[in-house]
This record gives C-alpha cells, sequence and structure tokens, in this order.
C-alpha cells in the first residue's frame, strides 16, 4: 500500500522536483518572454493544444512550480497565482460570476474582501448578500436566488476569529448548484484542508502565514477538480459554452473538472486584468513555505498561551480565540483543525476605543501595522483602520467593536510576548 506523502514533506519538497544536474532550489525564471522556432510551435500555445510558456504575464516556470506545491498541500487538481489575495478573490469569484448574477457570503470575512464584494464588484453589476456565519441551514437556504452563481467564506475570519462550518456551507452550496469558495489564508493547509470538508475552491492570501516574513505580496487559487460545471451548465456559461475570445473552446469540455476553472481564469482573466504575481515573489513565497509548517505550529502555541493569560487578566473585557475552551468556535474548531487554528487573537481591552489605542501605544516589542500573519508579533485597530471604510451597522456584523485588538503572535518566546502585554495593560 503506497504511503501518501506527509504535508511537511510537502512544504519542503512539493512541487518541483529537479533533475540530474539541475538546480536544487526553484530556479527564478525572470523573463517576461519565451523563444519559439517556428510560428506554428507558438500557435499551439495560443490555442491551448500544447503546454509551455510564451509571455508571463499569463504563465510562467516560477510561478507555476509554487502554485503546484500549494496545490499539492490542499489537495487540488490546479492552482495559479496572482498578484495578491485580493485579486486571487476577485478572480476566484469574478471566473464564475458576471453582470446580473448573485453571490452568496459569510457577513464575517476581511474588511477588503467585503469592500471588493460590496461596493466595487456590486459596481461590475454583481449582487452580494452577507449571511451571518452562524445562520441555520434554513436561513442560508433562504438566501439563495435563481442567478446565485457561489457562496464564500473564511476558513477563520479576519479578524473576528469566527470558524466557517464549512460542511454545513458547501451542503447548501451542492443542494443549489454552485460552488462553496474558501479562504483559507489563516489557518493554512497545514492546520486545514477545506476540500476534505466540501469546499470547491480555496483562496489565499499568501502574503500571510504562507510567506511568513513580509517579504512579497501574493495571492492564489486552488480548484478542488471536484464540482461538476457541466452538470449545471446552465450556471455556468463561461465555463459550459464557446469562448469566443479565445478560439471558441468551452472550458469544460476541453479540459474536465479537474481543470477547466484554472484554464479559464489564467486564458481569460489573467489575460485581460494581468493580475500577475513576478517569478521573484513566487521565490520567496516559495522559501516561506519550506517553513510553514513549522512555523504554524508556534504561532498557535503563542497564540494559545498569550489569549490564555489575556483571558486572566481584569483589564481585558474579552478574548477571541478558537483555541480558548470558552470561545464560542471551540468546537467547530476542534473539528476542521483539531492540530491548531491561527497565531492571531481578538481581544477588547476595558475602557473602549481609548483605552485599546493608548494600550497600543504602550507596546514595546508588538509593533503596530497593517499587516499579520509575520514571523515577528504586530497587532492592529481594525475599526480605524482594514475595516474604517464600514459603518456601525457592517462593523457589527463583521464583528468588528471599536475595543477590539488584533494582536498576530509571531514565532518568538511567548513569555517575553507576554511581558511586552502586561507592561502595556499596566499603562492603563
Amino acid at each position: 500500500m503506497k504511503r501518501e506523502q506527509s504535508i511537511e514533506t510537502t512544504c519542503v519538497q512539493g512541487g518541483y522536483t529537479p533533475g540530474n544536474g539541475e538546480p536544487r532550489q526553484v530556479p527564478i525564471i525572470q523573463s517576461t518572454t519565451f523563444k519559439y522556432a517556428t510560428s506554428e510551435d507558438m500557435g499551439k500555445l495560443f490555442d491551448l493544444e500544447a503546454s509551455g510558456y510564451f509571455y508571463s504575464r499569463l504563465q510562467n516556470p516560477t510561478c507555476d512550480t509554487v502554485a503546484a506545491k500549494i496545490c499539492a498541500l490542499e489537495g487540488g487538481s490546479a492552482a495559479m497565482l496572482l498578484s495578491s489575495g485580493q485579486a486571487a478573490n476577485f478572480f476566484a469569484v469574478f471566473n464564475i460570476a458576471t453582470v446580473g448574477d448573485h453571490v452568496i457570503s459569510s457577513s464575517s470575512i476581511y474588511g477588503g474582501t467585503y469592500n471588493l464584494f460590496a461596493v466595487t464588484m456590486k459596481k461590475m453589476g454583481i449582487d452580494f448578500t452577507f449571511v451571518s456565519p452562524d445562520c441555520t441551514e434554513e436561513e442560508l437556504s433562504a438566501a439563495f436566488r435563481p442567478n446565485t452563481k457561489a457562496v464564500f467564506g473564511e476558513t477563520i475570519a479576519n479578524p473576528a476569529l469566527t470558524v466557517l462550518d464549512i460542511e454545513k456551507f458547501a451542503k447548501a452550496a451542492h443542494a443549489h448548484g454552485v460552488p462553496l469558495i474558501v479562504d483559507n489564508t489563516f489557518a493554512t493547509p497545514v492546520n486545514c484542508r477545506p476540500f476534505e470538508f466540501g469546499a470547491d475552491i480555496v483562496t489565499h492570501s499568501t502574503t500571510k502565514y504562507m510567506d511568513g516574513h513580509g517579504t512579497a505580496i501574493g495571492g492564489c487559487i486552488v480548484d478542488s477538480g471536484k464540482f461538476d460545471w457541466m452538470a449545471h451548465k446552465e450556471k455556468f456559461p463561461g465555463l459550459c459554452t464557446p469562448d469566443n475570445s479565445y478560439h471558441g473552446i468551452t472550458y469544460a469540455e476541453k479540459f474536465g473538472m479537474g481543470g477547466a476553472y484554472i484554464t479559464k481564469a489564467t486564458a481569460q482573466l489573467m489575460r485581460d486584468f494581468g493580475c500577475t504575481q513576478s517569478p521573484q515573489s513566487a521565490f520567496y513565497l516559495n522559501l516561506g513555505l519550506e517553513s510553514l509548517h513549522v512555523r504554524m505550529e508556534r504561532h498557535c502555541l503563542n497564540a494559545q498561551k498569550v489569549a490564555e493569560y489575556l483571558e486572566s487578566n481584569d483589564k481585558i473585557g474579552w478574548v477571541t480565540y478558537p483555541g480558548l475552551p470558552s470561545d464560542k468556535y471551540y468546537a467547530t474548531a476542534q473539528k476542521y483543525m483539531p492540530k491548531g487554528t491561527c497565531g492571531v487573537v481578538s481581544f477588547g481591552v476595558k475602557g473602549g476605543r481609548k483605552a485599546a489605542e493608548k494600550f497600543m501605544k504602550a507596546l514595546k516589542l508588538i509593533a503596530i501595522e497593517t499587516h499579520v500573519a509575520d514571523a515577528r508579533s504586530c497587532c492592529l485597530h481594525p475599526a480605524s483602520a482594514t475595516h474604517r471604510q464600514m459603518n456601525e451597522e457592517e462593523l457589527i456584523a463583521a464583528g468588528i467593536s471599536g475595543d477590539l485588538v488584533r494582536l498576530s503572535c509571531g514565532i518568538e518566546n511567548y513569555e517575553d510576548l507576554i511581558a511586552d502585554i502586561a507592561q502595556a495593560l499596566d499603562t492603563l
């Protein structure tokens, strides 16, 4: 019986196997273009009749190698890198939804994604309905419309730290003939593989834990290869009818369940929008992926210790961390992420917004940054930063309050982090 390779080994060696005398590290193919002997050879690439490279806006060998590693980590059939997590979520939805269509999303998602959906994509003619991640199956089912094309959620929401009941959302999506898209940025495939629970498409801001060092912005989309587009072809004409902008190809017929979605996103959306990740950024990303399994364990340990300290401190009003037995999402987290969740802890400082801001100013080791999921610990006040564009009702729906501090625990010694938090709280 063949043993399946562990995710730890895939982090280190997945996606790239050098041949005899070839570079041990993934080569950086820093070239915009590629040479061919004849126009006929290049024409086969444009017709998608042969695999290869002709222009790095669409595909690049370095980027494809790193995408293959992430694909293997998630257990998918195909993947692509993009310039950012925002680009990944935009492509993931826009690849199957267009003007006049409707998408259901959990209301508890990253503020930038909420704005992308509720404002920018709404201007493009796509309507979004936001539902509570805690909604009942009946409430979720009631949100569907005849023109619904997808359901979206985050494994662990940023920064509310709500944990998505993936099976509940997948069941509802499939009952209505549409895929479930899950942003798995915070959990990473080390702690959760959404495809194993029914998700169909996974996205990542690779800028976060996958990179892990604040080095390069990037995004990724992975397709499970399990959603049968042709079984619902009336809902997905972009995949199931000829694409007149690409030689009349019908993606679902030519590339099947395992390749249609990513091929369309590459040949059509990347061609037109050009949200390309650079080979250099992909190289940095791969260096981060090689230690992802080691870092996630430390991130989770530090966050657990910090959360336990905060929960016992009388200057803290509340603490949200899915690893705490007292947390609302503890049982759900144990189901989907038994090895650990993430390194982010959200909490409220007694005294509200002013107290939270004073606390943050007093921190010495932990930096205030518009970032998260880094090797270095950092914190943010979401209501005045990442979620600043939301009104009070939208903030409440997203689980953001004025006293909320989002703390991203790095991979330092947790005792040092607790000491820094303690001295900052002493100033209140």
